[in-house]
């Protein structure tokens, strides 16, 4: 598994390191208006999987908010924020800051998605901040899982990898 600090603190990942050329792993996650949402909702796209603490942050502010700008100029692709808030929190958040190129989603119920990706974080019940692209046959083909959750995830890299997956 990847080594990851919390505000320099060790935590310990749950679930299964994914790697590049993996299958990507299924999920049940919750849109905001709570309907499932599944790897086959965006089947054929090519997906940008920002994984965050929680969007009420700084760093987790900027990075949905980088890759909303993003998703403006990229066709075909669905960028999707995850993260353990609630719903409401998440629907709240994208209402008030007026994003609506990204999709959040909360993995709040059952961490299906972070345990899925190993990047459930035990300590803390949030996820660990991390990138997944996953192309449109469902092959992974970029992974970072960011060292120091409070640091940003190479923006740049993910979004070469996204347009290298087209």
């Amino acid at each position: 598994m990847a080594n990851i600090t919390f505000k320099h603190n060790p935590v310990t990942l749950i679930g299964n390191e994914v790697k590049v050329g993996d299958k990507a792993p299924d999920f049940t996650v919750l849109a905001n208006d709570m309907s499932e949402v599944t790897l086959a909702s965006s089947k054929g796209k090519v997906r940008l999987f920002s994984v965050i603490p929680s969007i009420d942050t700084g760093v987790c502010d900027t990075q949905t908010r980088k890759f909303n700008e993003q998703a403006a100029r990229l066709e075909n692709v669905e960028i999707i924020t995850v993260s353990a808030d609630l719903p409401f929190a998440q629907r709240r958040w994208c209402a008030a800051s007026g994003l609506d190129n990204v999709i959040t989603v909360s993995d709040h119920r059952d961490l299906s998605f972070g345990e899925s990706y190993g990047v459930a974080m035990k300590e803390l019940r949030l996820l660990a901040r991390a990138i997944f692209v996953v192309d449109s046959t469902d092959t992974v083909t970029y992974v970072e899982y960011v060292s120091e959750g409070s640091n940003h995830p190479n923006y740049e890299a993910a979004i070469a990898a996204v347009k290298a997956a087209k």
